[in-house]
């Protein structure tokens, strides 16, 4: 199993553990937790009678955190290592990877959170059946996969195969219109994470067009050829909604509604939307996310708590390739801050260590 090898043999070198955790932090947590004002411990959320409450949250020294983010084993610059390290540069305490579609560099991010101190969450970001037409798109984001079921492989591996099927059609496109490349060429492009078993996409071919200078960057790319309606687009077949909150949970996570405001629904119809999808198996929503405004943001996080689901909130950080994320950073600038690992998220994964502890993540 790729989670929790990397703490074992520094857990043993270390006198003085109570239960995973070292005595000095115990003691120093339990404290803290007694003499901390309601002030600043608490933050609004829903309880399970749909009203909202107060609760401690736990101390994690000031330091921001991401629930949201990709590695070059999908299609972010930075490797799942490289990541982590850029994540403890920043002064991160928390930090989930959530690639699309793969699991591939978890192992790496674990082991690499290990030896900075930085509480890891594994996590993936798959894809969802949706109604092409409203022109919007459904993610859905797995936070806390730290048991995979062999449903949810079977899922990812489905993932996989379709990926590389379109991915397929894609490179027949280009070749129709007169460019000559071959799927190994894109491949070739993953700088490397194919090693990683990289999720080959779009923004793959988007560099390959830049390569070519048919195109001054991968924006561009995007706006003339590869978005929606354009030359080179091939929609992408996801999963349904139940099966992929379903294999989440077998994996002992939770399922999050990444950036709701994608979905392209009117307002006027989110709320009866999501409060559906919690039906079916939503657990929270990503409601802070920096492609949408601060406004709605804050409309996200109310709805979350009346609807008595968990709130998160993330980057999307990509690294060079979307230069405009910042790790920790969300809508309007906003710092990821400790409200948002709140007790309810805990508790809801089990299996993820506290922050500085050498605890570790389930296996």
């Amino acid at each position: 199993m790729f989670i929790g090898t990397a703490h074992a043999e520094r857990n043993r070198a270390r006198p003085f553990i109570f239960a995973g955790l070292p005595v000095a932090f115990f003691l120093r947590f339990t404290i803290y937790q007694g003499f901390l004002t309601a002030e600043n411990t608490t933050r609004k959320i829903s309880v399970n009678n749909g009203t909202l409450a107060k609760f401690r949250r736990l101390p994690d020294n000031g330091k921001v955190l991401d629930l949201h983010t990709h590695s070059t084993a999908s299609d972010g610059s930075l490797a799942p290592s490289a990541l982590i390290q850029a994540a403890a540069k920043r002064g991160l305490s928390t930090l989930a990877l959530t690639d699309h579609d793969t699991v591939n560099g978890l192992e790496e991010a674990e082991k690499a959170a290990a030896a900075a101190g930085i509480r890891f969450i594994p996590g993936i970001e798959l894809q969802i059946l949706w109604n092409e037409e409203s022109g919007g798109e459904f993610h859905l984001l797995g936070l806390g996969i730290t048991r995979p079921s062999p449903g949810f492989t079977a899922a990812v591996e489905t993932l996989a195969r379709r990926r590389e099927e379109r991915n397929l059609e894609i490179v027949g496109n280009i070749n129709k219109a007169g460019i000559s490349v071959s799927y190994e060429e894109i491949k070739a492009l993953a700088a490397g994470s194919e090693k990683r078993g990289a999720s080959i996409g779009r923004p793959h071919f988007a560099s390959f067009l830049v390569q070519r200078k048919i195109v001054k960057n991968r924006e561009q790319a995007f706006v003339r050829y590869l978005g929606k309606g354009k030359p080179f687009y091939m929609p992408k077949a996801g999963l349904e909604f139940e099966v992929a909150a379903a294999v989440i949970k077998e994996s002992g996570g939770i399922a999050v509604l990444a950036h709701p405001m994608s979905l392209y629904v009117a307002w006027g119809r989110l709320p009866a939307l999501i409060e559906n999808l919690k039906e079916r198996g939503l657990d929270g929503i990503e409601a802070w996310h920096p492609t949408a405004k601060v406004s709605s943001c804050r409309r996200l996080e109310e709805l979350g708590g009346k609807l008595d689901l968990l709130v998160t909130a993330g980057s999307d950080f990509h690294g060079e390739v979307r230069p405009d994320r910042k790790l920790g950073i969300t809508a309007g600038g906003k710092k990821i801050d400790a409200s948002f690992l709140h007790e309810p998220l805990l508790k809801a994964l089990p299996g993820i260590a506290l922050p500085h502890s050498p605890a570790a993540i389930m296996s």
